[in-house]
């Protein structure tokens, strides 16, 4: 006889929600209305299979033109030129050809980003209002449905309050549902959670149409998350508008992406244009400024040429159920992690399988009301951009997948070669280093493999190597420049972001601040491409949406090696030669500044103090959008009721209520096969069976063990009995 067989009969927790003695109780999930979604294979396709159209799509093929062959014709005459400049003497060394190559394949990528920003440049000088009526009616059913992973609940439910109310408002409200879909794996944070659902339920009322989903297990992590909802859920729903934790969405932004989606039956993605909001610190307002002026000029540049084989960033967009039931069932990639198991970045694989399947994938630049945050420390940018440097590589395994459009394989090789580039920057310096070393200190070989009359001696042509440095910083700053060219031509946007004086002031903060930071970004790109190539697996850590400051030792930990690094470049260059000190010093510059750059960039002072002198502003900081200014008070409000200081086991032992809810809302679901011991939950039966008191049992249940308890309704029974002391 086992424990769960002595307390399960008489627990009064364990009784069906229908049947338990407490009464108002409502599901916190509505019934399950089951969708197929089958495994895609990425090895084969038919093409029989594929979804036709309602009406002849429109390629962009004179965009994808200008895009794709003016980058190709940079290409060429970037690498014709420093071919040039390494073959002074009528040939190159191997050690040049190498430097060469490299030198193409980053020119390249910088010389696509520049054509589409030149191609977005026009289209927004041709027409930079695209506003859209607001729609009056609505005919299909849309789930609001945000995933949540250990975050904090006084500012996730103020988001879902904020955005239902403006919704609401709209007179629209009826056809959205609101789902909070938890994959959170710490105890104390799944209970807030459980307590601000509820709280929240209770203040909306019987129609609030507000749900909320624990999963025991996050399998797959948001791609599971989301693709268990739809499996369980998704044929209740038309569409479903994802969000992220930190995502903000107007009314009108929400209803306008649903009538877009019910405008085009061909749709099975709808992208806005997320912009970065409520951010404080110097490094975060950097990102918030560049985002709302730059950000536009290259997200209209992709749209246009993209077409109707657009991407997908994983949030602030619609999709159609249907077709992501039908086509983006993510199969585990063969091996192991980093390159193999479950599929990282999610977003750009459902966004090239929708496609494969006939539906369209397109963006909304120019919608107004979508909004995000961003991590205010640079240490916060590199912890998640570890795991998006991984599942971007990861996608080497997906390009080649069966029936993609090369499009999408266009987007997959962008991602990768966004992580690529910072390491094949380092061995082009690495090299550029070794060619100057070997001018300066290796004598020429004067008997080489092949005959020559002159010894093979690296030498450079200095003043087309000094053009080709210009046209190359011409090319990385320009969509910046036309950025900034927009802002002040566009009256509302130049006054709310502080008047042509200021903008330009910004303009240039953000010049210097980036150029400082480009080089340790490089540094730890680099050194994350290596870790995952050599096999090293990321972890899922929550990500930091405050802005409060990192301590200054861990700074000092994470960028020790970074002005080391720098010190050794510098004492090398200068000692090689002045010239090459001098080429080298902006990088060297940023690696030896590293740790107060990220000290000072991460300082919330700083970042406020240039917001009081109108300095790295945008029109959302100038007036901010009702919703921001709406969750900003209700996160306040909601921080008072302390459900995120709470301790989850005292708070269930004092609140019977609660405890019954949170049972209630536990899946129900077979028993433990026999013969199966969760090792968890077993030391959890243990502990909190010899354990006395509520304080006894807080003391020796581990992490998991807490989460083991609370997913069990006989050791929830167990932890009610306990004595308070």
């Amino acid at each position: 006889m086992t424990l769960d067989d002595v307390l399960e009969p008489t627990l009064p927790l364990a009784l069906p929600p229908d049947e338990r003695p407490r009464n108002g109780f409502r599901p916190a999930m509505p019934p399950e209305a089951p969708l197929a979604m089958p495994v895609q294979d990425l090895a084969r396709w038919d093409g029989a299979a594929r979804r036709r159209p309602s009406k002849p799509e429109k390629r962009p093929w004179a965009a994808r033109a200008f895009v794709f062959g003016g980058a190709v014709a940079l290409t060429t005459y970037g690498t014709l030129q420093m071919y040039e400049v390494i073959s002074v003497s009528g040939g190159a060394t191997a050690l040049q050809y190498v430097l060469l190559v490299l030198f193409t394949l980053t020119f390249s990528w910088i010389a696509l980003a520049f054509t589409a920003a030149i191609l977005g440049f026009f289209a927004l000088l041709r027409s930079r209002s695209d506003a859209t009526p607001a729609p009056t009616k609505l005919s299909t059913r849309t789930a609001v449905v945000m995933p949540v992973y250990n975050e904090a609940t006084a500012r996730t439910f103020a988001a879902v309050q904020a955005m239902r109310e403006e919704v609401e408002a709209t007179g629209l409200g009826q056809h959205f549902d609101w789902f909070v879909l938890s994959d959170t794996t710490q105890a104390d944070a799944w209970i807030a959670e459980e307590r601000a659902f509820l709280k929240l339920r209770e203040e909306l009322g019987p129609e609030a149409r507000l749900y909320y989903r624990h999963r025991p297990k996050n399998h797959h992590r948001k791609a599971g998350n989301i693709g268990d909802f739809v499996s369980r859920w998704g044929a209740a729903y038309d569409h479903m508008l994802v969000l992220d934790a930190d995502s903000l969405l107007s009314g009108g932004c929400i209803t306008g992406l649903t009538a877009a989606m019910e405008a085009d039956p061909d749709a099975g993605i709808v992208q806005s244009l997320p912009l970065i909001i409520n951010r404080n610190t110097l490094f975060a307002r950097v990102q918030q400024f560049a985002a709302r002026i730059y950000g536009p000029v290259i997200a209209t540049g992709l749209t246009i040429w993209s077409g109707r084989d657009g991407n997908y960033w994983g949030h602030n967009a619609i999709i159609r159920t249907k077709a992501f039931a039908e086509a983006c069932g993510l199969p585990d990639l063969k091996g192991n992690p980093p390159f193999g198991g479950h599929i990282l970045s999610h977003d750009f694989v459902e966004a090239a399988l929708i496609r494969r399947a006939g539906w369209g994938v397109t963006m909304l630049p120019r919608l107004e009301g979508s909004y995000e945050e961003s991590p205010p420390t640079l240490i916060d940018l590199a912890v998640r951009d570890r795991r998006w440097a991984q599942g971007n590589l990861q996608h080497a395994r997906v390009i080649g997948s069966a029936g993609l459009a090369l499009p999408s394989r266009q987007h997959f090789a962008t991602g990768i070669m966004g992580y690529l580039a910072s390491p094949l920057w380092l061995a082009q310096l690495v090299i550029g280093v070794a060619l100057v070393l070997q001018t300066a200190w290796v004598r020429p070989e004067y008997f080489s493999a092949e005959f020559g009359l002159t010894p093979v001696w690296p030498r450079f042509d200095p003043v087309r190597a000094l053009q080709l440095f210009g046209l190359t910083m011409g090319i990385l700053l320009a969509p910046k420049f036309l950025g900034l060219f927009l802002a002040l031509i566009d009256g509302a946007v130049r006054r709310a972001s502080g008047g042509g004086i200021r903008l330009i002031l910004s303009f240039l903060i953000e010049i210097l601040l980036s150029a400082l930071i480009a080089p340790i970004a490089m540094l730890i790109q680099s050194g994350s491409v290596f870790q995952i190539l050599a096999g090293r697996d990321t972890g899922w850590n929550p990500q930091r949406r405050d802005d409060g400051s990192i301590p200054f030792s861990d700074i000092v930990r994470r960028h020790r090696w970074h002005s080391f690094l720098g010190l050794l470049t510098g004492v090398a260059a200068f000692a090689i030669a002045t010239s090459l000190f001098l080429w080298m010093s902006p990088t060297i510059l940023g690696l030896v500044l590293a740790i107060p750059i990220s000290w000072a960039s991460g300082q919330l002072a700083w970042g406020l103090a240039l917001k009081r002198f109108g300095l790295l502003g945008t029109p959302e900081e100038h007036t901010p959008p009702p919703v921001a200014l709406r969750a900003g008070a209700l996160a306040a409000r909601n921080a008072r009721h302390g459900f995120d200081d709470a301790d989850a086991l005292g708070v269930l032992h004092a609140d019977p209520a609660l405890a019954q809810d949170h049972a209630a809302m536990l899946p129900r679901g077979a028993s433990r096969p026999r013969g199966s011991i969760d090792a968890d939950r077993t030391l959890a039966q243990a502990k909190i069976v010899e354990a006395d008191t509520l304080a006894e049992a807080s003391a020796w249940l581990q992490p998991k063990e807490r989460m083991a308890l609370l997913h069990d309704r006989a050791l929830l029974d167990r932890l009610a009995r306990l004595r308070t002391a």
